[in-house]
């Protein structure tokens, strides 16, 4: 016991070491947590108050205006169930179409494994560009359609090559002593290896929800006049640019700072409204990151396994 408790405590250095140790992971967190607070004093705070600068961790001047401007627009509600909608079609259908793209693509008796695999790889790095895509999404009738939402980026080559390398990583001889007990290709994938597959299944989904979130320029290309199918962040940037045409042609920075309370009180500045809509659209990825947490180290890690 005597030794054990010797050999147990600790050294000098050990004591530098978690010094150190502890006083750079403080300094990690507070460089990640500040700009989200700093973002969130600054939605706080009075509009034409936060272009004087000086706003770091609480707002100067407390007011919900800036919340009242963005969320009093009737065309964010409806923009918003639409973007809800078309982030779980699309990480539902991204996920499948992940799954079952690479699944067979793991197989080392798959026969096209490697064409395909080549096949797809290919399209990383080579792509028509941007005036063939929008005339392919034209000629196949995707214009103001939902689906041009989703159709388009359901198949990632990224999302297949982390599924095929996570199931890669899964033991043969599970689906040989399936195989024994008479189960056919389905069973074994709907039973075995997609119940094993959910760390890197929600990692990608993720991946595929957060970019179906944040996006809004395949909206300002494909659906920009049918209002019923504006998302969220294109309904935000059009806030901002309004807000940022209308404060640049109505007085410059000088007189809007030294301007009356009246005035301030109808004002609304790009700073404010940008730190606002950054809150109002990260929000719900916020609340729902905690969730996938616990599956997202595992199936990063092992999905990265050179398959």
């Amino acid at each position: 016991m005597a030794k054990q408790k010797r050999y147990s405590r600790k050294t000098a250095e050990d004591r530098i070491f978690d010094t150190i140790n502890y006083i750079l992971m403080i300094f990690l967190i507070i460089i990640t947590l500040y700009p989200f607070i700093n973002i969130i004093a600054v939605s706080l705070n009075d509009p034409m108050d936060s272009i004087k600068g000086g706003i770091y961790l609480k707002p100067r001047k407390f007011t919900l205006y800036n919340y009242r401007v963005v969320l009093s627009r009737k065309e964010i509600y409806n923009a918003t169930g639409v973007s809800i909608l078309r982030t779980l079609v699309g990480t539902v259908l991204g996920i499948l179409s992940s799954f079952f793209v690479a699944y067979p693509l793991s197989r080392k008796d798959f026969v096209l494994r490697k064409p395909l695999t080549i096949y797809f790889l290919l399209t990383m790095y080579v792509g028509g560009g941007l005036i063939p895509g929008y005339f392919l999404i034209k000629s196949i009738g995707l214009l103001n359609s939902f689906w041009v939402y989703i159709l388009p980026g359901l198949v990632s080559t990224f999302n297949i090559l982390v599924v095929r390398s996570y199931i890669s990583t899964i033991p043969d001889s599970f689906v040989e002593s399936a195989k024994i007990d008479g189960a056919g290709e389905l069973r074994i994938l709907f039973t075995i290896i997609m119940p094993l597959c959910i760390p890197v299944l929600a990692t990608i989904a993720l991946f595929i929800a957060v970019g179906q979130w944040n996006s809004w320029f395949d909206t300002y290309l494909y659906a920009p006049s049918k209002q019923e199918l504006s998302t969220l962040q294109f309904e935000l940037q059009k806030i901002l640019q309004e807000a940022t045409q209308s404060f640049s042609t109505s007085s410059d920075y000088g007189s809007a700072i030294s301007s009356g309370a009246a005035e301030r009180a109808k004002s609304i500045t790009p700073t404010s409204i940008r730190a606002t809509m950054t809150v109002v659209a990260t929000l719900p990825v916020l609340i729902v990151y905690p969730f996938l947490q616990k599956y997202f180290v595992t199936g990063l890690t092992l999905g990265g396994v050179k398959g």
